[in-house]
């Protein structure tokens, strides 16, 4: 998800048109920059009407300019395409303003503050929706909103909907179909298929069972190695630590758009992330005394290569699989499962799901200018044309019911994170790592779990600074 570096605005006047819960990465990195979201300016135009923006409109009577501040330098020169299409087919405008790397948020809040100011533009979840709540239609009434297959992907503040995700990317335990199939078919086997392997206990079985008969299935270890190596361990002290975090905020109700709110933390299910990282270590290729020289391509190349049947990591990952030479794994047999931990209720529980891109429109805008807003969106995710440019140019991932099969990206762990994004009957672990402290923070928790694994720091020191490193690093940055 990284963008291009880049030290320039381009502004492309074009004949056209075009963040969850709580709120990417790459192959093998830390995800997303987490830059803190600036302060919106003190509002300059008349008071928008509050009633939601409507649902796109089949035909819009007239034609207009839209003003669209875009984030992903990367896909710039696409936009300029989308802008000639959607020009062809509706005679509307598209301007397209294309802020350098890092710069989104001083972009905005300069163009903003203009007489033409942007209609579409992006926030990148709760914090920005707290920055930006002055200028943020409600987008609840709008076509795109209805067509959105998880509606807890959005950001929302009471019943309105101000932010809607326009890409997601997902995370959980992948897994080698095949060799699950291989140790089903043995005696006395804790399951006898994926679809019984919906909670932690049932998991913690299999995979113990498993690790029993590892010779036998033609595996090292069930997991891949953990990586603890320094820099390579952010799959542990941020993506895991997403679960535990995202299940206090959840039940503790906490306003993830207050900075005050998530000051703090209790790490209060601290054992139940303990019980998924104790079955990662103690069930893998890898002793865990030796995790510290791991990295996430030794454990991905062991996937790869078929030397353990299951891994955590995000979708992400696929072009890591099936890139290393002597590759085993058949795409048809890669699968994903959720990170289950001992949650009560986790039967329930989808893959890790968020984005930190979402589409906002300007209430300051007229409503015609917002209606165009809205057309425009709806028309980029469900018409033929605009559909081609999201899968093959963009190439991105979407949680819009519009799109067939044959309109979805074809590798199979994007495929699975559609799949369950689209189940009615899962709810997604929405990111919370968007709301975590910065890099010491990660770093001194990514230290304590190699500590722990060794065996030379207790686990409950490593709670206790899992909490206090949270708080103290959090200080740092108040009001700044």
């Amino acid at each position: 998800m990284k963008t291009k570096l880049g030290l320039l605005i381009s502004v492309l006047v074009i004949a056209s048109m075009f963040l969850t819960a709580c709120g990417g990465a790459a192959a093998t990195e830390a995800p997303a920059a987490e830059a803190p979201a600036a302060e919106a300016p003190a509002a300059e135009a008349p008071a928008a009407t509050e009633a939601p923006v409507a649902a796109a409109t089949e035909a819009p009577a007239a034609t207009g300019e839209l003003y669209y501040l875009n984030f992903k330098p990367e896909v710039a020169e696409t936009y300029a395409k989308i802008a000639d299409a959607w020009n062809a087919e509706t005679g509307n405008t598209l301007k397209v303003v294309t802020a350098a790397s890092g710069t989104y948020e001083q972009t905005l809040k300069s163009e903003i503050a203009k007489s033409d100011p942007p209609v579409l533009f992006q926030i990148n979840g709760p914090v920005g929706y707290a920055a930006w709540k002055d200028y943020t239609a409600d987008l609840s009434g709008t076509e795109l909103y209805k067509h959105l297959t998880d509606k807890t992907l959005a950001v929302t503040d009471g019943d309105g909907v101000y932010g809607l995700p326009y890409v997601i990317e997902g995370y959980g335990i992948i897994y080698n179909n095949a060799t699950m199939d291989k140790y089903f078919a043995t005696e006395g086997a804790k399951s006898t298929s994926m679809e019984e392997i919906n909670n932690f206990a049932t998991l913690k079985a299999v995979v113990e069972d498993m690790q029993s008969k590892k010779d036998a299935l033609g595996i090292g270890g069930v997991f891949c190695s953990t990586s603890l190596k320094p820099g390579e361990d952010w799959r542990w002290q941020t993506h895991l630590a997403n679960v535990p975090v995202f299940y206090e905020f959840r039940d503790n109700n906490l306003d993830q758009s207050n900075p005050a709110a998530t000051a703090e933390v209790k790490f209060q299910y601290a054992e139940n992330y303990k019980n998924i990282f104790d079955l990662y270590i103690n069930n893998s290729v890898t002793a865990p005394t030796l995790l510290g020289s791991k990295s996430v391509d030794d454990s991905m190349a062991e996937f790869a290569l078929g030397q353990c049947a299951m891994v955590q990591n995000g979708n992400w990952a696929w072009g890591q699989i099936s890139g290393v030479d002597g590759n085993t794994v058949k795409p048809e047999e890669v699968k994903y499962l959720p990170t289950y931990s001992g949650m009560p209720g986790e039967e329930k529980q989808g893959l890790n799901i968020g984005t930190e891109n979402f589409f906002a429109i300007n209430k300051q805008a007229s409503p015609e200018k917002q209606q165009l807003a809205a057309d425009f969106i709806w028309w980029l995710y469900s018409s033929p044309t605009g559909k081609a440019f999201v899968t093959n140019d963009l190439k991105f991932m979407t949680p819009f019911d519009t799109f067939t099969d044959d309109e979805k990206p074809t590798d199979p762990l994007a495929r699975e994170v559609l799949r369950y994004a689209g189940n009615p009957d899962l709810y997604s672990v929405s990111w919370c790592f968007t709301l975590f402290p910065g890099q010491p923070f990660k770093d001194a928790f990514g230290a304590a779990l190699l500590q722990y694994a060794q065996g030379s720091m207790p686990w409950p020191d490593a709670q206790q600074l899992f909490i206090d490193q949270w708080k103290a690093e959090k200080a740092k940055t108040a009001g700044g």
